[in-house]
Order: structure tokens, then sequence, then C-alpha cells
């Protein structure tokens, strides 16, 4: 029977400071445990003592320490990525916290859910030189979701306690503006090692202390008929991004409408017939762009990299219909006529049930993009097949055809994820994951541990891709890997260097010394060295053949 009664906690005038304040992290826990929270990723500290000892108390909490702070923000990050699910991530006062914020903004932008819990000093000790003080209140703007800092627990508002961890919950996984990191900063007065008095009631049912409500935001019938209209029966193109949709939802509208398509590495949708992943090859041709531009664009979720693209769409003035279903506006090039804030899977169900049973009205648009889809994967194979050493876009596509359907596969930002956009193919059905919202180079192997600590109770394998440069700015993540028990396989492309800027105008407008000097910045560092320093066995494939034979 549902309950909503309070019962009294066992705090009076006479109980302790610090047993407040363990009873208030052990009731935070509690609930969030109730919500579905199950992983916590701590980096050591003091002030941070109360949270921590209530979350390493639980069972049902998987608990990772990392001693770097950035590190440990995205490998809550990447267990949020893979999952779905907020991790928490801790740290203590100071200087700590702030190396949370690349994560925190990641997170933002790519609509991650995170629960960034921050310890803090009491007010006494701010303003007066105490170590490890800084201001954190609103340490990360606008990036969060939601920001609370409800002082030194005190008993007089235990009632608030479990509404607190819930709402936190909620905030960051089905508030206003869509998934995306919560801020807590929690004050703790020393002594900070207590003993937990019995804890507020929970909801009789046991559920969580906030449910929200809400509906999969679909579209109405007056939007739907206006979407209709703008579809059919133009020549189209279907941009699947990640976060797209159900991929087979995708492949029936697209036949429905007999368009291609154009499917990012990241959208699980390069598998289906009408799925073109050369389109980066074929648009960067003069002849194929020009008479394959379409009159309309359905872009589901988030942009692929392809520059080429981003240009020839917005060059083709067609006419652009974005559909995402993370509140995001995803518009860079301003050429959006069109922005849905719905789920794409829905919008395509509504659109198939109203077009009715109509299949392929245009076959000869569809043919096109096929008989371009073949050609252009053909001359890839060729130019690539005749190179005996391996090339970025070999290890690229060497790895995405290495994938197993369960696997998950993790690309940095820069090059990679675009070698993989370009050359790898359907990664036979893996999930492919990368932080592109703000689409930095930091924490790449810290977010390929978070989403292999998420797939490890399943025993699904994770690879990353990752550059050198991606590789050294997260080597921290090292750190302790080899005794974490992960699935975890992790490929460095080394160039010795940023090798995306020659893709840049500096690289034929610098002389070759300053661009080294400021852009290729070739780092001489031994990896392999500095991996076996950590324990972890090292391989060097020189071949195709011998890096496939790895996985």
């Amino acid at each position: 029977m549902w309950s909503n009664r309070w019962v009294s906690v066992d705090l009076d005038g006479s109980s302790r400071p610090q047993d407040v304040q363990a009873t208030f992290c052990a009731t935070l826990v509690d609930e969030w445990i109730r919500c579905g929270v199950s992983h916590a990723v701590v980096s050591p500290g003091s002030r941070s003592t109360p949270l921590a000892l209530a979350l390493a108390e639980r069972e049902e909490i998987s608990l990772e320490v990392h001693i770097d702070e950035r590190s440990s923000a995205f490998v809550a990050l990447g267990i949020g990525l893979a999952s779905g699910h907020p991790a928490v991530v801790l740290t203590t006062s100071g200087t700590a916290g702030v190396h949370l914020h690349a994560a925190v903004v990641e997170a933002d932008l790519a609509a991650v859910p995170l629960i960034a819990v921050t310890a803090d000093r009491p007010w006494e000790l701010h303003g007066v030189g105490a170590p490890q003080t800084v201001a954190q209140h609103g340490l990360y703007g606008d990036a969060v979701r939601w920001f609370v800092e409800p002082g030194v627990a005190d008993v007089a508002a235990w009632r608030s306690w479990r509404s607190l961890a819930a709402r936190s919950v909620a905030e960051a996984t089905t508030g206003s503006s869509g998934p995306g990191p919560v801020h807590l900063n929690l004050a703790f007065r020393e002594p900070l090692v207590g003993e937990a008095a019995p804890l507020p009631s929970s909801r009789g049912d046991g559920t969580r202390w906030h449910t929200t409500v809400g509906t999969q935001l679909g579209i109405d019938e007056v939007g739907l008929a206006r979407m209709v209209s703008l579809l059919e029966p133009h020549q189209g193109v279907i941009i699947a991004g990640e976060r797209c949709g159900e991929p087979s939802d995708i492949a029936e509208l697209a036949e429905v409408l007999g368009w291609p398509v154009l499917a990012d590495s990241r959208s699980g949708c390069r598998a289906m017939p009408s799925a073109v992943s050369a389109f980066d090859a074929i648009v960067r041709t003069d002849t194929a762009a020009k008479h394959l531009r379409p009159e309309v664009a359905l872009r589901l979720g988030g942009l692929p990299a392809s520059k080429a693209l981003g240009k020839w769409l917005a060059d083709s003035e067609a006419t652009e219909i974005h559909v995402d279903g993370a509140a995001r506006w995803i518009d860079p090039q301003r050429s959006a006529s069109h922005v849905l804030h719905a789920d794409p899977t829905l919008v395509c169900q509504a659109l198939i049930e109203r077009l009715g049973d109509k299949r392929n009205p245009l076959q000869l648009w569809s043919e096109r993009w096929a008989s371009a889809q073949r050609v252009a994967v053909s001359a890839i194979d060729e130019v690539l097949g005749e190179v005996e050493a391996l090339s970025e876009p070999e290890i690229a596509r060497t790895v995405s055809k290495a994938m197993r359907s369960e696997a998950s596969l993790v690309v940095s930002s820069s090059m990679p994820v675009r070698d993989l956009e370009w050359f790898g193919g359907d990664s036979n059905g893996a999930r492919v994951l990368s932080n592109r919202g703000a689409n930095g180079i930091d924490g790449v192997v810290s977010t390929a541990v978070g989403v292999a600590v998420a797939s490890r109770m399943a025993g699904a394998p994770t690879t990353a891709l990752i550059g050198d440069v991606a590789f050294l700015h997260d080597s921290s993540a090292l750190v302790g890997l080899i005794n974490r028990a992960l699935d975890l396989t992790i490929v460095v492309i080394d160039n010795d260097g940023g090798g995306i800027f020659s893709f840049l105008p500096q690289a034929d407008a610098l002389p070759a010394t300053r661009f080294d000097q400021l852009f290729a910045t070739p780092h001489g560092v031994n990896l392999r060295g500095l991996i076996e320093a950590h324990g972890i066995e090292v391989f060097e494939p020189a071949t195709a053949q011998e890096l496939a034979q790895i996985f």
C-alpha cells in the first residue's frame, strides 16, 4: 500500500553533527539507489569523506575510484553515455571540483545525464584563506540543468533530504531541457566521520520520492500534416546522426519515401539497405554533388562530423527539417527551416502511418544514391587495398570490421571520428559512441573506461579508437586500469602529433617550423614505455591483418 507518511528519525538536539552529516549522506545514497543510480566515481579527498563512505557502504553501488578528478568526471560521463542513467561523480573541495568542468560541459552539450557532487567547506571557512577553499557556488554556470547548495546538513531540514536526491536524478534525466548534468555543492564540517542514524522514511511502496510522469514528445496533427506536405513527393534525404531513433523505423520511412539514409557511424543505421555510408566522398565529387542535390533533408538526431556534408546541404538550399529528442538546437549552418523537439522514433512512426502503404515512389532517385554508394565504396576499397602499410583510414576500417554486434566502440574526436565516418562501414551493428557535444579530445580514454564499466555486467567488450595527442591528454586514466577487470581494448594511432591540423589552412599559410611548433606539436613520447609502465599489455601490429587478430 502506497504511503506518504513521515516517521521521525533518531536525531535530536543532542545528536553529534558528524552523525547528522552521515545520516544526510546515507539518505541521499539510499534515494539515489531507489531512483536507479547504480554507479559512482570517487576521487580521494578529505572533505568529501561523509558521502564517499555512504557510497562505499552500499553494495548496490558499483564504486570506481580514480585519483584524477578530470578522469573521474569523464568515467562518469562514459557510464551515462553508455547506459542512459546518471552516475555520481564525487570530489573534495577546492580545485578538485574545477577539474570536473570539461566533462560537465560535454554532458550538457551532448545531453548525457550526470550527477556532479563537489564537497565544500562550510561558510565560516570562506573568505579567510582556509586551505582548499574556493568559490564553488554556481561553479559550472548554465552548463548544468540544476544546481543546489543546501549548506551543512541540519536535522531541521531532514524532510528535504530524499526530495533533494530524487530531484537531482529527475533533473539529470527528464528535466524540461532534456538530459544533462546537475551539480550538488555539499558543505561538510569537521569531524567528517560519523555514524548514520535510521534514515527518513521512503515511499511505502519502495519507489523513488519524486517520479516525473511525462510523455515522450511526438508530433501533433497540425505539425504532422505540415511535415507530410514538406516531404511528399519531393526528392530528399534522411540524415541519421547519433540519437536518431530506432533504425527499423527509419528504414521503413526511407522505404516509404524512396529516400536514401545518409548514416553517421554513430547512428546504428549503416546496415540498412538504403544506407549511404560514403556520403562524404560522394558530396565532395562535383558531378555527384550536383545530380544528387535534394529538395528536402530530414535530419534526425545529431550532426555527422563531415563539414563537406554540412556545406553541401546548405548550398543545396533544400528545405531542412531537424528532429531532436534531447531539446537541442543543432543548426551550425543556420539552414534549418523547421526545428522539432520530439522523439525521432515517434515522428518516424507517425509519418509512416500517415503516408500509408506507399513504397519507394522515387525508385530512380534512390537507385542513383545506391549507385553512388557502390562506386564510392569500391573506389575507397581499391585505394586502401593498394597500400600495404597501415594508414589511419585502414586502421579505422579494420577496427570497424572487427567489432562484434554487442560491442561498444568509443571514437575520439579529431581524425578518428572522421576516419570512421568516411571509411568505417557499418561496424557490424556495434554501438559507436563519441564525445561530440563539445567535440573536445580531453577525457576520451576515461570515457571509454566509463563505457566499459557500464558494459561490464553484460560481458560486452569495449574498444577505444584514439589519436596519440588525445591519448596523452588523458594518460592519467591508465592509473590502476590493469586492476579494474574491464574488457577494454585501446587502439592508439601514433603519428607523433596532431595530424588533423594538417588539413587546416594554417598548414599551407605558415612556415613548417612555426606550424610544427604551434599545431603539429610532435611529442616524441615512447607510448609503449608509458603504457607498459602501468602494467598494460601492448601490441604493435604492422598490417591490417595483425590488427584484426587482436580482437
